[in-house]
């Protein structure tokens, strides 16, 4: 019987992390599970959280953390998880890192994978797609942002023991090879 692996991905904007956790999900066969698909779900489904979650995005506001955590705790309970689980843009702030934890528990998070491509790059790649919303100042202030936002939750995992940052400069599968092989030497046995 094949292992479960459970991972957590981070990577600023124009790293390639959809493309990257979409081939993980698929080469690990478990969920891809992305924050912002599993709002709408939760939102669809009407769930506890998902209720909530709409009264907050009804009024214009950001989701809380509590928020936030509640609809992946109610997404982790699903049946699929049990092989393991892929978390894309959860968590983002250390109050939501310790409440993935208190979910889980330590031991369930195998590794948070960090795609690091250097600013440089991200920058040349997001002005490459050629959205309206793709300006100097916009990818300037993401990029800050998540530097600013981001970092205290990779230290957060780094002080677990569970962090490994991958290059993530190179073509696509390159940089899926990396992240395979890192997981491998890296993931508990």
């Amino acid at each position: 019987m094949r292992r479960a692996i459970r991972l957590v991905i981070f990577g600023r904007q124009g790293a390639g992390k959809g493309t990257q956790c979409s081939r993980l999900a698929e080469h690990y066969h478990v969920p891809h599970i992305s924050t912002g698909d599993i709002l709408r779900a939760a939102v669809d489904e009407g769930t506890g959280f998902g209720l909530k979650a709409k009264a907050y995005m009804d009024a214009g506001e950001l989701l809380p953390d509590d928020v936030i955590s509640g609809v992946v705790d109610e997404r982790l309970r699903k049946d699929d998880t049990r092989q393991g689980f892929l978390l894309d843009g959860f968590p983002r702030t250390v109050a939501q890192a310790e409440a993935l934890i208190d979910m889980v528990g330590e031991d369930g998070v195998d590794l948070a994978i960090d795609i690091d491509v250097p600013i440089r790059v991200v920058t040349q790649r997001m002005r490459l797609r050629g959205r309206d919303d793709d300006t100097d100042e916009a990818i300037r202030v993401r990029l800050e942002t998540y530097e600013v936002e981001t970092r205290p939750v990779l230290d957060f995992f780094d002080d677990l023991e569970k962090l490994v940052v991958v290059d993530g400069d190179g073509t696509e599968e390159e940089v899926f090879e990396r992240i395979v092989d890192s997981i491998g030497r890296h993931a508990p046995a």
